[in-house]
């Protein structure tokens, strides 16, 4: 994601099944770059992750940018929908010991032998995305909602089990809500990319009712007639999901309101959310303001003092 929104834009390698596949000889040090390359802030968030399941970290990682890049790098949905059957056929193989010659499979392979990674999980994910290619735009927020429990929520419960935390209900109930605020936050960063694609990833519900026109939108970004107020809308129902993440830890029995530290790093997903819809909040919810777009050159401090406090 130039962040995390760079997720949309990025041109993914090809999903074929080649022994020259690049990668392939080192599969856990190419996953590595591929996120760094195209998603810093899980970049920054690995390496809070315990060494010996970092490798883990970004194969998932890689997995799932690989299949969210898909919608923008196929020229129509039946090839997208090829790539989706690659990855169903892959997560089918890896079951049977037997993953395709591609870095992002082979390394998916190693850390579900390692972690016992539920494979409906993944499985999940590919099928959100493969819905995606024929709707990517949502109707209402509880069409969006259920989109994003089935990919960034069922991602941080993959992450939840990576850490042998799965069965913390309060940890997962906490990435259910934190799933919703993150993908809201990537869909308003990624709005100018998307708007200037010819789509709309605010909920029809929302634009109807501040009477906003997508054409307009296209054409004139920022100063389309409403587009503010419903951006607006859109963010408070991010920050709310964001809101009750935090507040299931203050009830929780520790009752200082931290995170513990086992699971704290799944809940470093928390900060960029929290930084960009402050951010946002400061150009009065002008989602196409360039300023929004540059990297958060605070972030990493920010990831390193909400691990040791137990905030995010």
């Amino acid at each position: 994601m130039n962040g995390v929104s760079g997720v949309c834009k990025v041109r993914t390698l090809a999903t074929v099944s080649s022994t020259s596949e690049p990668g392939v000889a080192d599969p856990s040090a190419y996953c590595m770059e591929y996120v760094r390359k195209r998603d810093y802030e899980s970049y920054l968030i690995g390496s809070f992750y315990p060494r010996e399941l970092q490798g883990a970290f970004f194969a998932l990682r890689a997995f799932y940018v690989e299949l969210a890049s898909v919608q923008d790098t196929v020229s129509n949905a039946m090839i997208g929908k090829m790539r989706m059957q690659f990855w169903r056929d892959a997560i089918k193989s890896m079951a049977d010991g037997r993953p395709p010659q591609h870095p992002i499979a082979i390394a998916l392979h190693d850390a579900s032998r390692r972690a016992n990674l539920p494979a409906y999980h993944l499985r999940r994910i590919i099928d959100a995305r493969d819905a995606e290619l024929h709707t990517p735009t949502h109707l209402t927020v509880e069409s969006l909602t259920a989109h994003a429990e089935s990919t960034t929520s069922t991602f941080l419960y993959l992450l939840l089990s990576l850490l042998n935390l799965s069965s913390d209900s309060t940890a997962s109930h906490a990435a259910s809500h934190l799933g919703v605020a993150q993908c809201i936050h990537v869909l308003l960063r990624a709005l100018p990319y998307h708007a200037s694609k010819g789509r709309m990833v605010i909920p029809a519900e929302l634009t109807a009712r501040h009477e906003v026109r997508q054409e307009d939108v296209f054409r004139k970004g920022g100063n389309a007639n409403g587009i503010s107020d419903a951006v607006f809308e859109f963010a408070t129902v991010a920050n709310d999901n964001l809101l009750t993440a935090r507040e299931m830890f203050k009830q929780s029995g520790s009752g200082d309101g931290k995170v513990p530290r086992p699971v704290m790093p799944v809940f470093l997903y928390g900060l960029p959310t929290r930084g960009y819809l402050g951010r946002l909040e400061s150009v009065n919810f002008d989602a196409f303001d360039p300023s929004l777009q540059l990297r958060d050159w605070k972030l990493p401090w920010k990831i390193w003092r909400g691990y040791y406090k137990g905030d995010f």
